[in-house]
Order: structure tokens, then sequence, then C-alpha cells
């Protein structure tokens, strides 16, 4: 279930607990774990050498790096969530796990659920999200992480 829109902090401390948000499907191409790995000089042979992977690695082939996989949360959370505020940021993240590897050519989504809110100032809200990272078909989460972000409504 998830609420119409989250426009204030009353619908946020009323969406706490059962909303629940669902983004849409995003694959995980060559491409982009090829630039993530440009941005991050992260050059590992197991996300970027396709032929050495295919021979070499236990999953078959090429897999997203973990954090790229935690880098698209916001993005999915914007996708997904219908939070209308002045100005949303980014405040951390809890609890990360990789559950399982993400096979390049995969599809992603993220599941959103609000574990807790609180004022932290008049008119600012601290959100605590669940999120779940599925990958289509998986039986196990990509990754499951405490997203906290601010809002000011």
């Amino acid at each position: 279930m998830s609420v119409a829109s989250l426009q204030s902090m009353a619908d946020v401390f009323a969406a706490a607990g059962f909303a629940r948000y669902v983004s849409d499907w995003t694959i995980i191409d060559q491409a982009r774990v090829d630039r993530f790995a440009e941005a991050t000089e992260d050059h590992q042979w197991i996300h970027v050498d396709v032929e050495r992977a295919a021979r070499d690695s236990p999953f078959g082939g090429t897999i997203a790096h973990g954090f790229l996989t935690l880098s698209l949360v916001p993005m999915w959370l914007v996708q997904c969530v219908p939070l209308v505020a002045r100005i949303s940021v980014n405040y951390g993240m809890n609890r990360v796990r990789f559950m399982s590897p993400v096979r390049v050519g995969s599809r992603l989504r993220a599941v959103f659920a609000i574990e807790g809110a609180s004022e932290v100032e008049p008119g600012n809200v601290q959100v605590s999200w669940l999120v779940t990272v599925e990958c289509e078909g998986a039986d196990k989460p990509a990754c499951v992480a405490e997203f906290i972000t601010r809002h000011a409504f």
C-alpha cells in the first residue's frame, strides 16, 4: 500500500510502517558497469573483463559493483516515492548488505518502506527507509540497506 503523495511531515508520519513503494526495473548492462568503473577507478576484472569473467568467474560472467547497485537507490527513490518537498537530501546509509551478485544483463528494482521518521527541526523530517533491491528472477535480494534522507516542507 502507498500514500497518494507525501506533501508534509504529517503525510510521512502517516506512511511510516505500512506504505510500500516499488520502482521500475533498471537494466544493468556492461556499459553502465564500465562507466561506474571509470568514475570510481575500480577496474577489478570481475566487473570489466568480459572474457576473463566468462572463463574464470564463479558467476559465469561480469557482475556489477556492489556500490553501483547502492548508488542507484536515490534515483529509484525519486522515481517511485511521491515525495513533494522544498528540498530533499541524502543523509546516509546504515546496515548495507550485498546479499547476492548482480550479473551484467540483470534487471533491478527497489522496494522502499518507511521504517521511521522524526522531526529534526521545525518543518524538517528525517526518514529512515528500508530499501530492498530485487534482481528479477533471483531468490535473494541483491542488496538490503537502511537509507536515511532529510526533507524540508
